[in-house]
């Protein structure tokens, strides 16, 4: 049975026309959560897991609702200790500013290289980072013959993978203020330069956060972004290894563990 440890290296237009939204590459567009809640809950010691508990699921895409871990500040008039969530977001950010939510549509990855400078990103890093939860993902080879075949990436050990990503929080002006839905919670996965088995399949990667750096990286008060550069270009390369899986992970309609078979 796979482990539920988290692994490091070991294992849209209607936007305000001076902050155009960023074009990101289209990688990590899809990927395999299968572990229950209380094995995240106890992988990433969370304190608590908010919302209903989502099903398994082998091909996740964006614009549907993930699983992620977050640490929310405490409130001041709470003046409690920060608080480790589990809860559920729409994959693709909405930054606070944005006038329309399908912005979030083209905004389902953000490179590392530039998300501490990028309007759309950089509040986010310095506030606002989470994991996601993955057991792995797909990308799709390119080969000489134009075929582009499709493979699962995933730690040697099938241990646990956590995606950094950042997240906001996007207040819908058509609901009142004390609606309890008004807050739309998005987030955006980190992609890096591939390299070992995920360079030979694609340039780039999710950034994969080690367990080791968990703490940091979900710190709310670490907020400066030069120290927030400065653990991004720390986080090691991951070891993944790969295999060729059916081309029906194609299709968004197909979710079964079968996705996850090598091709023989």
């Amino acid at each position: 049975m796979p482990s539920s440890e988290p692994v490091g290296q070991g294992a849209g237009s209607a936007v305000r026309a001076s902050r155009a939204a960023p074009q990101t590459a289209r990688m990590c567009g899809r990927y395999a959560s299968s572990r229950r809640d209380a094995d995240l809950v106890e992988a990433f010691e969370v304190d608590d897991a908010v919302g209903e508990e989502l099903p398994p699921s082998y091909n996740k895409a964006p614009t549907q609702p993930v699983r992620a871990v977050v640490t929310r500040p405490p409130r001041e008039e709470d003046g409690g200790a920060p608080s480790r969530q589990l809860r559920t977001l729409r994959w693709g950010l909405v930054p606070a500013w944005a006038k329309d939510p399908r912005i979030g549509n083209r905004m389902i990855n953000a490179r590392v290289e530039t998300i501490t400078e990028k309007p759309a990103f950089k509040r986010a890093a310095a506030r606002r980072r989470l994991v996601v939860p993955a057991d792995g993902y797909y990308e799709w080879e390119k080969r000489e013959d134009g075929a582009k075949v499709p493979h699962f990436l995933h730690a040697a050990d099938d241990g646990l993978l956590a995606f950094g990503g950042l997240y906001e929080l996007w207040p819908d002006p058509t609901k009142a203020e004390d609606d309890p839905d008004r807050w739309l919670w998005t987030l955006t996965i980190i992609t890096t330069r591939a390299t070992d088995a995920a360079g030979r399949i694609h340039d780039r990667s999710p950034l994969v956060v080690p367990a080791e750096m968990l703490d940091d990286w979900l710190d709310p008060q670490l907020t400066d972004l030069d120290l927030v550069r400065q653990l991004l270009d720390a986080v090691p390369e991951p070891h993944l290894v790969t295999h060729e899986v059916s081309p029906a992970v194609n299709s968004v309609r197909n979710d079964s563990p079968d996705l996850l078979a090598p091709v023989t």
